[in-house]
């Protein structure tokens, strides 16, 4: 499937770009995370929440195949 991924905040400055679209064949988001950090090394190094379709997910959860986002840390209440 391919997947928009999009990325925000600290996570775009070490991607270099807001979004981009990848062919993937897993299962979880957990994989699609490992497959990006092997891309982008330093994502490793970044706390971040992940949201499918604009809503917050675990990295456990199944990709359905549509938007995924990075979203680094807030601050602020």
């Amino acid at each position: 499937m391919t997947i928009k991924v999009k990325y925000f905040g600290q996570i775009a400055e070490v991607t270099g770009i807001q979004e981009e679209f990848v062919k993937f064949s897993g299962v979880t988001i957990m994989e699609l995370v490992a497959k990006l950090s092997q891309k982008y090394p330093d994502l490793e190094k970044k706390s971040f929440q992940m949201a499918q379709n604009k809503e917050l997910v675990s990295l456990d959860s199944k990709l359905t195949g549509d938007e995924i986002a990075f979203l680094p840390p807030f601050a602020g209440g």
